[in-house]
Order: structure tokens, then sequence, then C-alpha cells
């Protein structure tokens, strides 16, 4: 008797979801973890214009530091900039978010971190305060803007969601364990949400081009 598939949540947090398939394809509840990793989109920092910088690092590398620091994200709201119809290359309100830098230490070191990025958005942060970013010393400045657009993990590890995403084998026959955690960015349940919509979707697209294939 071939038993129904089903699934469990074994435990569930903002950034850490444990989810339990039984009798589910194993190829099935890898696809959800490899898209998890690279197909679900996150914003993330992708240019930045440098209107001051006397510290000692270059702009080039406090641009990357920039791009690393996970961005609170709303998929509802926001768009891959490639599907946006702004046409614009600077992008609008729906696929693209300012973020402002302007700081300076006066007679002793400062330590710049995220908490000071302020966001046109209202939602859309840096999911913690205390990312360092970089030290000043006396008298020296950092001023930019920062835009945040929609990418995938598949492009830049900038855009991944997650920080641990691993399939492994349940107590029970046919039973597999899919953990997921997560930057910040997206909760886990969003980015487990996303990944099986983003699965689905291939399966149809697959499903009707096999559909459409004439036989000679």
């Amino acid at each position: 008797m071939v038993q129904a598939p089903s699934l469990d949540v074994v435990s569930k947090t903002n950034d850490r979801i444990v989810l339990r398939f039984n009798n589910v394809p194993r190829q099935y509840v890898n696809a959800i973890r490899r898209i998890s990793i690279s197909e679900v989109p996150t914003l993330a920092i992708d240019d930045v214009v440098m209107m001051e910088n006397s510290s000692v690092m270059h702009d080039e590398a406090i641009a990357h530091r920039l791009g690393l620091i996970p961005l609170r994200t709303d998929l509802n709201r926001f768009v891959l900039p490639q599907d946006c119809d702004c046409n614009n290359s600077l992008g609008c309100s729906k696929c693209r978010v300012l973020l402002i830098l302007d700081s300076e230490a006066n007679d002793k070191t400062k330590l710049v971190t995220s908490g000071e990025l302020v966001s046109e958005d209202d939602v859309v942060k840096p999911v913690s305060s205390d990312i360092p970013i970089i030290i000043l010393a006396p008298s020296q400045k950092l001023k930019f803007e920062a835009y945040a657009r929609l990418g995938l993990g598949s492009i830049h590890a900038k855009w991944q969601p997650t920080t641990c995403s691993i399939v492994t084998d349940g107590t029970e026959q046919n039973q597999s364990i899919l953990t997921v955690e997560t930057t910040g960015a997206l909760t886990a349940e969003e980015t487990i949400d996303a990944a099986i919509q983003r699965l689905n979707s291939k399966v149809k697209t697959f499903t009707d081009t096999v559909a459409s294939l004439q036989v000679p």
C-alpha cells in the first residue's frame, strides 16, 4: 500500500525552520533546498555613489562590505530590475531602494555600523544595526548614497537568503528532513514559501512545454 505524502513542521522561528517530509521524493525536497539558496530573491546593495571618503579604505572595498549587509526584504512590493516596467537604468520605487550614510569622526576614532544607514523605505533596513562597516580615525569622513535591488544568489552570494540549507535522512523510511536558516532578509517561512512557488512554476513551465510539442 502506497502511503500518501505529508509534511510536518518540526520547529520554526523567524530565522530557522525544520520540515519533515514523509513519502516525498528526495529529489523534490532537494530541489526546494537548492532553490532556497540560489533562486529566492532578496534585496542587497549593488550600486554605491561615493560622495566623500577620507578613510583608509578604498571605495570599492567599502561598497563590497555594504553589499554583504542583509536587508529586510518584502517580496510582495519589489520586483527584479529586469522585470520592472519603469525602463529606467536608475530604477524606481518598485525595483530599488535608496539608503544613505553620512558619518564623521571628530576628536576620537569612530566605528561606523549598519545602524547609521538611513533608508527611504520604512521596511527595507539592515537586519541588524550592529554590523561593522569601517573605523574612522579623527577628522575622517564617509558619505555616500547606496542603491539596493533584488537579485538572485545564483548571480552573487550577497543575494542568498540562506546561511544554511540542508537535507538529511529522517528516522523512518522515505522520510527527509529539510533545515533552512536565513540571514534575516526573509523569514525562514517566507524563504520556503518562495522556493516552493518557484519550483511549482518550473514544473508548470516544463509541463506546458512538453504538452506543446508536436510529434512528427
